[in-house]
C-alpha cells in the first residue's frame, strides 16, 4: 500500500504555474485539498491524513465507495519537496525514512515530457525518462522501485528543453489539465485505498482529454 505522496515541482512563486510544476497544480486542485494541514519540515511541506477518511470521501471522488486493505497503515503522507526539482530526493528520503516508509511504498506524481497533453500513467518502478527529480528520489531511496503517475506535459517543437519545462502552461493546457484533474483524483484515491498493482492495466497509458 502507498503510504507516501509526493508531489514533483519547483519551490517559489516564478515556478508556480510552470509545466515542470503540473504536480503541485494538481495538489492544489484535489477535492480534500482544504483538508491537508500542511508543516515544515523534511526539507518541504508535509501532511497527514488518515486513510479511512480518504476511504469516506472516495464515493463523491470516485462514484463509488472503496474498501481499503485491512493490512493498509492507518496514515497516508503528502509531501512537497521544497529542494527543487534536482534535489527532491533529500526531501522524500528524509520523511521516508523517518517514518520507515519503504521505496516500494511511496508514489511520485510528476510531470512527463513524454506523454502528450491530456494523457496520464500509473507506473511502477523502470526507467526515469532523463527527469531529475526521478533521478534524485532513485539515488537518495536507492533504488527505482517506487510507483509514479505521470502528467503528461509533451515536447515543445524546439531543443530548448529546461526553458521549456520552466515556461507557463498555454490556456489551452490549462484547460486540458482542468478537464483531467478530476479523473486524476479518482485514480489517486483508488492507488491510496487498493494494491496499485490491479489498476496497472487500465492505466499504463490513459488519454483523459483531446488535446
Amino acid at each position: 500500500m502507498i503510504s507516501l505522496v509526493a508531489f514533483l515541482g519547483n519551490y517559489g512563486r516564478e515556478y508556480e504555474k510552470t509545466r515542470h510544476n503540473a504536480a503541485w497544480i494538481f495538489e492544489e486542485a484535489l477535492p480534500f485539498a482544504s483538508k491537508l494541514n500542511w508543516q515544515s519540515k523534511f526539507k518541504g511541506q508535509y501532511a497527514v491524513m488518515d486513510r479511512d477518511v480518504i476511504r469516506e470521501m472516495s464515493e463523491s471522488i470516485c462514484g463509488k465507495i472503496i474498501k481499503c486493505a485491512a493490512a493498509a497503515s492507518e496514515k497516508v503522507y503528502f509531501l512537497k519537496p521544497e529542494t527543487y526539482m534536482n534535489l527532491s530526493g533529500e526531501s522524500i528520503g528524509a520523511l521516508a525514512t523517518f517514518f520507515k516508509i519503504k521505496p516500494e511504498e511511496v508514489l511520485v506524481i510528476h510531470d512527463e515530457l513524454e506523454l502528450s497533453p491530456g494523457t496520464v500513467s500509473l507506473k511502477w518502478s523502470g526507467g526515469l525518462g532523463g527527469h531529475n527529480g526521478l533521478r534524485s528520489t532513485k539515488a537518495v531511496l536507492g533504488t527505482a522501485d517506487f510507483w509514479r503517475i505521470r502528467i503528461g506535459i509533451g515536447r515543445p517543437d524546439h531543443s530548448d528543453i529546461a526553458g521549456y519545462v520552466l515556461s507557463p502552461f498555454s490556456s489551452d493546457e490549462r484547460i486540458i489539465l482542468d478537464q483531467i484533474f478530476p479523473q486524476l483524483s479518482s485514480l489517486l484515491v483508488q492507488v491510496l485505498c487498493t494494491n496499485p498493482d490491479t489498476l496497472l492495466k487500465d492505466w499504463s497509458k490513459k488519454k483523459l482529454s483531446a488535446e
